[in-house]
């Protein structure tokens, strides 16, 4: 494989996992405002609602990356529906925070990239604690 096609390769990863990342991101922000209107108490709302604000920070960072790399916006889709009720809700950002965490710690070792390190390095630390948050509301309920 030549220099040019391994780079190609490398560009075509990073584009991947940013686009795996804006998706998550964007789905987070989707579920996590139709979360928070299912909760009565204010003080969980506005926790959750805060949480959502983080997601829109990656969003956010992750669509500049991505576009500093293109040229392109990111077209970002919903990939699955949201939990339809606040227990299932809960239960799925959970998991969901969890598993990006692992995703996001890969892609911050796998890259050289200062920039793309920094941004996925500070988004996983964020996506662990709202990972104790969602655990808190489950247990809590």
């Amino acid at each position: 494989m030549n220099h040019s096609s391994m780079q190609s390769s490398a560009n075509m990863e990073i584009l991947n996992d940013l686009s795996k990342a804006i998706n998550g991101e964007y789905h987070a922000i989707y579920c996590y405002e139709l979360l928070a209107n299912q909760v009565p108490n204010s003080w969980v709302k506005n926790r959750i609602l805060e949480i959502r604000n983080d997601e829109i920070r990656h969003y956010q960072t992750f669509a500049q990356i991505y576009s500093s790399l293109t040229g392109n916006q990111p077209s970002p889709q919903i990939t699955q529906p949201c939990p339809n009720d606040y227990k299932s809700g809960v239960q799925a950002a959970f998991v969901d925070e969890q598993e990006t965490v692992d995703f996001y710690h890969e892609i911050a070792r796998r890259y050289n990239n200062e920039n793309i390190r920094n941004a996925f390095t500070h988004a996983s630390a964020d996506e662990q604690n709202h990972a104790v948050w969602f655990l808190y509301f489950m247990n809590h309920q």
